[in-house]
């Protein structure tokens, strides 16, 4: 086939497989069965589906999704483009298209046509304009109409339905059943979900186009500009998306003031050291910090909250309580724990004088304008992430396994969470199955008929995580231009490059200068939050991606590595707030590095060198 993976003489390939020629994991063979038919590489479309260069969009699902689970690409991507192709007309990029390929999520941007691009800059500028004049007052009314759908969130109840409906509503003329609330809820939480990603996405392309037009225009102004001197220029802000983290290092300092560290330092920190605390002198008010902390900056997940199993340091005390006897333990060594703000501030206006300096007064004037638009918007490309991902997903997930536990104690699935396993559709049927036989007084069919089937596909889930995405489909394309791919993913030429390089005759690894500095150490391979608890102090973190969760972490170790990732990929942006040497994008770090190796990594060049 034209895409079929090729390699040159010597070995080296030149094209990443066809996602029609690549098979399956053993076990896996019937996978395509679990998605919906909108998010498969379909037969008939091949020739088209083989044309595209897709990437495998690990950075934000580095994991095999379950058929429910598809909500979070589906809904991204569509609200994504909505917001590129018919709200602002944004001119370099429509949307992003997206399919499952093996469980796991691949990407391909939908690029403009050059003379379609210019021809969207008059109304881009107008539409997009209108934001960056307005843009504290959109951005107020912006969290209340999150906040609202959090509260609508919140609000849903899926509860069991009533032997008879009570004779108040027939006095009533009510003429409705318990069933019409639960089905019409299931159709809300859908909504909701899909209103909370449109509002994801209503400021961040524009606000990523601020950024990228001031990456462009010191491009022109100062020819060989590395890529981390302008994101120098905006950092040292205050971000919304690190109070909880900020929260937690409050609360180590208030448990040493109160004499309560001892009680916080135990091994295992869980529900029965907020017991401990509450009987000790003083407990009291530490637990009164506790639970205003809890509302709402613990609505946060060691994930990314893309995933309905993520842990949330809400439901899981343990979680922030072992963040905090960290910090608790660092207190006692004498160390300072906070964000070094000033010295981030400083290094900002130093880098910022020193270019601002080789400008004439009109180029200054200009340059001044588009670092303060870059400035201005620079908060929301990571506060967003605190209200969607984590507190709006974390609500969503949660009702989500209520109704699934609800299904499950009428025998519909054997694991309490198993909807999972059910397209959001055959849910929906599920629970429409399930209100029919209550209604009519008979059985439903769906005991008879999901447990097997949900059995089978755990299998294939399992099957389809034993082995690791291709980085890529298809030949890529001869250089890559597309802008956001670039900032985002990391997805450059020479990483694309590396990725079909042969893994055993690669030496050290390139990858993007996301956060200045070096450092030295023993490489920990992080692949999940649930191996955080692992990481030792002095060891250098590497993984597939990180979550800005993972921040509290930070404190322990001495530079960050990821396989994806570009200059304002979450991990870029945390580490570099966290003064943490960072690079990104590497395609293989996690797969070519174990643990205990040492490495150094170069935050400034973009390099990790294997040292052993």
């Amino acid at each position: 086939m034209a895409t079929q993976e090729r390699r040159t003489s010597s070995g080296q390939r030149t094209s990443f497989p066809s996602p029609y020629e690549q098979p399956a994991p053993e076990g896996a063979e019937d996978w395509r069965s679990l998605y919906p038919y909108n998010v498969l590489f379909q037969p008939e479309r091949r020739a088209v589906e083989e044309a595209k260069f897709w990437f495998c969009d690990s950075q934000h699902w580095p994991s095999v999704l379950k058929p429910f689970e598809t909500i979070g690409p589906e809904l991204a991507t569509k609200c994504l483009g909505q917001f590129n192709t018919r709200y602002f007309l944004v001119p370099p990029a429509n949307g992003v298209e997206c399919r499952i390929h093996q469980g796991y999520v691949y990407q391909n941007p939908v690029t403009v046509e050059p003379d379609e691009a210019a021809a969207r800059v008059p109304e881009f500028l107008r539409r997009a304009g209108y934001y960056f004049e307005h843009w504290d007052a959109l951005l107020d009314n912006w969290k209340r109409k999150v906040l609202a759908t959090i509260v609508e969130l919140e609000a849903l109840r899926f509860t069991e339905l009533p032997d008879v409906q009570p004779y108040e509503e027939v006095e009533r003329g009510v003429g409705l059943d318990a069933a019409d609330a639960l089905l019409g809820g299931y159709d809300r939480l859908l909504a909701l979900c899909h209103r909370a990603w449109q509002y994801h996405f209503e400021f961040l392309n524009i606000g990523y186009a601020a950024y990228l037009d001031l990456f462009r225009a010191c491009g022109q102004w100062f020819p060989g500009i590395p890529d981390q001197a302008v994101t120098i220029m905006v950092q040292g802000v205050d971000l919304e998306l690190f109070r909880p983290d900020d929260e937690l290092k409050r609360l180590a300092k208030l448990a040493v003031e109160l004499g309560l560290d001892h009680v916080l330092t135990v091994p295992g920190p869980g529900q029965h050291t907020l017991a401990t605390v509450a009987s000790a002198p003083r407990g009291r008010d530490w637990l009164d910090a506790w639970e205003t902390a809890r509302d709402p900056w613990f609505n946060f997940t060691s994930g990314n909250g893309f995933y309905a199993d993520d842990r949330y340091w809400r439901d899981e005390p343990a979680l922030p309580l072992g963040y905090i006897r960290d910090y608790v333990l660092r207190l006692r060594r004498g160390e300072y724990i906070d964000r070094r703000v000033s010295e981030l501030v400083a290094e900002r206006d130093r880098v910022t004088g020193e270019y601002a300096a080789l400008l004439d007064a009109a180029q200054r004037t200009d340059f001044e304008a588009k670092l303060r638009l870059a400035r201005q918007v620079y908060p929301y490309l990571e506060n967003h992430n605190f209200y969607i991902e984590h507190w709006s997903m974390g609500v969503f997930w949660r009702k989500t396994r209520q109704l699934s536990a609800l299904l499950h104690r009428a025998g519909f699935w054997p694991r309490e969470n198993d909807m999972l396993y059910l397209t959001r559709d055959e849910a929906r049927g599920a629970l429409f199955d399930f209100a029919s036989g209550w209604a009519r007084g008979s059985a439903p069919i769906g005991p008879d008929h999901w447990p097997p089937e949900v059995e089978r596909r755990r299998r294939i889930v399992r099957a389809l995580a034993s082995q690791r995405p291709e980085p890529a489909l298809n030949r890529p394309p001869t250089a890559v231009t597309e802008p956001f791919s670039i900032m985002l993913w990391g997805i450059t030429s020479e990483r694309v490059r590396s990725w079909l390089a042969d893994v055993d005759t690669m030496g050290d690894l390139v990858g993007m200068a996301a956060s200045p500095g070096r450092a030295e150490g023993p490489a920990r391979i992080v692949r999940g939050p649930a191996e955080l608890d692992l990481v030792q102090e002095g060891e250098i973190l590497v993984a597939p991606v990180t979550a800005p969760s993972w921040a509290p972490v930070f404190g322990r170790v001495r530079a960050t590595v990821t396989d994806i990732g570009g200059v304002m990929s979450h991990a870029a942006i945390v580490c570099r707030e966290y003064a943490l040497p960072a690079v990104t994008g590497t395609g293989s770090a996690s797969t070519r590095i174990r643990t205990g190796q040492r490495i150094r990594v170069d935050g400034t060049a973009g390099t990790v060198t294997l040292l052993d």
